[in-house]
């Protein structure tokens, strides 16, 4: 399934970086198409036999959705921290 040569290495920290930048969107539904993308590739690679076993589909799964799931979170907090910093920049000018 994954060689993970350079190719891989690239996709996956594509996905990261993609994953990252949708989680600090003001709508945090957006963080949640990547982790579907994967639901829905691994589940077709495993009805198409890409995928062998039941137990590397989960833990191929469960790994991915955890990596996912810290960089959403990840994403989540650098934007409530930007917000946080554009109010005291507000408040520290007294543009209320």
């Amino acid at each position: 399934m994954f060689g993970f040569g350079i190719y891989d290495a690239f996709m996956i920290a594509g996905f990261l970086a993609i994953q990252y930048f949708l989680s600090t969107r003001n709508n945090a539904y957006w963080g949640a198409v990547i982790p579907v993308l994967l639901v829905f590739w691994l589940t077709w690679s495993l009805i198409t036999g890409r995928i062998e076993s039941v137990l590397a589909y989960a833990l191929i799964l469960l790994v991915g959705m955890i990596v996912l799931a810290m960089e959403w979170h990840e994403g989540r907090e650098a934007l409530s921290k930007r917000r946080n910093k554009e109010l005291d920049k507000m408040r520290s000018q007294d543009i209320q």
